[in-house]
């Protein structure tokens, strides 16, 4: 008897035959469990075969439900996945606005710094004075001339903006013709360094901000990262359950109970 059971407990084929023998069996347990059953086998029968019927419809359903969640937990993996590699591009490109930033901000620093310098240098010039002009049409003539181009050639080199040109073609915002050339070239000259100090200042807070975006980036990518590391986990962890590419959906899934 032990050698009979030992070989049913560990034999797969008489396993089947024991798992077949106790389900032919159920119907006539589930009669000969009650007298009211015993009464009315034929009704018995039935709700025996209804209670099969539905236990294995919720086996069904939930075998469904499991691969549904499997097909949606891959999905969602391949989706967190293309947007982490998309915040990775971003954040790359964010790194590298800012360091464009950084560079122009050293070189309108550098611009100031030389515009200043030569601000200064003409400014320990003028302490010795002007040289004497007459003050003839054709002098101012030309000292109109010699600002305008000035003005133009320092707007030229981007160390003026484009509306100081016109504000002195029309002797607007202090640009005054009539000016000695040499003094004419000091007030060039200082406009121009508080122009480019301007520009520096601007490009200081272009590259502040341009720095917080990098740093957003970074964070966005980071977390998408992460939570595409958590969803691929979640995903292979259920991958056997999702059928295989091209396998039919009847052949991929049979009701356990027909």
């Amino acid at each position: 008897m032990n050698i009979l059971a030992d070989m049913l407990l560990t034999e797969p084929a008489p396993m089947a035959i024991w798992a077949t023998l106790m389900l032919l069996t159920l119907p006539a347990l589930v009669v000969l469990a009650s007298p009211h059953n015993v009464r009315n086998p034929g009704r018995a029968l039935i709700d025996t075969v209804g209670f099969l019927r539905r236990r294995a419809e919720r086996r069904d359903a939930e075998r469904l439900r499991r691969v549904e969640e499997a097909v949606q937990a891959a999905r969602y993996a391949d989706e967190v996945g293309v947007a982490a590699e998309q915040a990775g591009y971003a954040a790359r490109r964010w790194q590298g606005h800012w360091e464009a930033a950084g560079e122009r901000v050293d070189a309108a620093w550098q611009a100031w710094r030389a515009a200043d310098a030569r601000w200064a240098r003409s400014r320990a010039t003028a302490a010795f004075g002007t040289p004497y002009t007459p003050k003839t049409p054709m002098e101012y003539a030309y000292r109109e001339r010699f600002l305008h181009r000035a003005v133009q050639d320092a707007a030229a080199r981007g160390e003026l903006p484009v509306a100081a040109v016109v504000d002195a073609l029309h002797g607007r915002n202090g640009w005054d013709a009539r000016l000695h050339p040499a003094v004419q070239e000091t007030v060039v000259l200082q406009v121009s360094a508080a122009h480019l100090r301007r520009v520096h200042e601007r490009a200081v807070e272009a590259e502040r901000m341009a720095w917080q975006d990098s740093l957003r980036a970074g964070r966005n990518r980071d977390s998408l990262a992460r939570e595409a590391a958590v969803a691929t986990a979640r995903a292979e962890a259920v991958r056997h359950l999702i059928p295989l590419p091209g396998t039919a959906a009847a052949a991929a899934f049979r009701p356990a109970f027909a």
